[in-house]
């Protein structure tokens, strides 16, 4: 799909990044992550790297909507981490494994994330909370998709702080709109009015075709 959106994301570990956990909020890491699932689950491709502490949330969540997760959301992950995977993994058949370099944490991400980014015509990428691994991921992101959004969530703290100042005028809304929902709505070009569809396959290819019909409108969200 053209309109994939990649996310990177993560909770900052004290014990192995202190600098970046000085910073990091957690609850509106996890509020901001649930907004995006929220916004974009059954109307748009989720590419990720398939970090254990995301993986639950997501699968959690498009089961609740009650879309096909393993159509939805693709994960890559390396094989260089294969005794990490959740078991959830073999289930749903939505990731692809790239093998493992030189028996190197680095060098297997850095392939990794390099599959990911040729497989994928993205039009967005959001940066939430995370360690060194965010900004690794920004900077292979813009140099392979350079014609994508780049959504440094600010508010967020962590590693994503230094995304932000990378990236340069993000403008103030990524720092101080707490109200995710409608930020990730106004920022991805997301309409509220799109339905959801159970499969990738479902949805039509033209955006007017996608918008609800006369009837009751599905609840909005609750503000994070």
């Amino acid at each position: 799909m053209s309109d994939a959106i990649f996310l990177s994301a993560g909770v900052p570990d004290p014990r192995r990044s202190p600098e970046h956990a000085r910073t990091a909020d957690t609850v509106a890491i996890q509020a901001a992550v649930s907004a995006l699932l929220f916004v974009t689950l059954g109307r748009r491709q989720l590419v990720w790297g398939g970090q254990p502490g995301i993986t639950p949330m997501v699968w959690v969540v498009a089961q609740d909507m009650g879309i096909d997760y393993g159509r939805w959301v693709q994960l890559y992950q390396s094989r260089y981490f294969k005794d990490e995977y959740p078991e959830d993994n073999e289930r749903f058949q939505n990731v692809t494994f790239t093998e493992s370099v030189n028996d190197s944490r680095e060098d297997s991400l850095r392939a990794m994330r390099e599959v990911m980014f040729q497989e994928h015509r993205f039009s967005a990428a959001v940066f939430i909370g995370g360690m060194k691994g965010i900004v690794e991921e920004y900077d292979l992101f813009r140099q392979m998709q350079p014609e994508a959004k780049i959504l440094p969530i600010a508010s967020t703290g962590g590693a994503t702080l230094e995304v932000a100042k990378a990236v340069g005028d993000v403008g103030s809304d990524l720092s101080d709109d707490l109200d995710y929902v409608s930020l990730f709505h106004r920022r991805l070009g997301v309409l509220e009015q799109e339905e959801r569809y159970a499969r990738p396959n479902d949805q039509p290819a033209v955006l007017k075709d996608r918008l609800w019909r006369p009837g009751p409108r599905p609840p909005r969200a609750p503000r994070f």
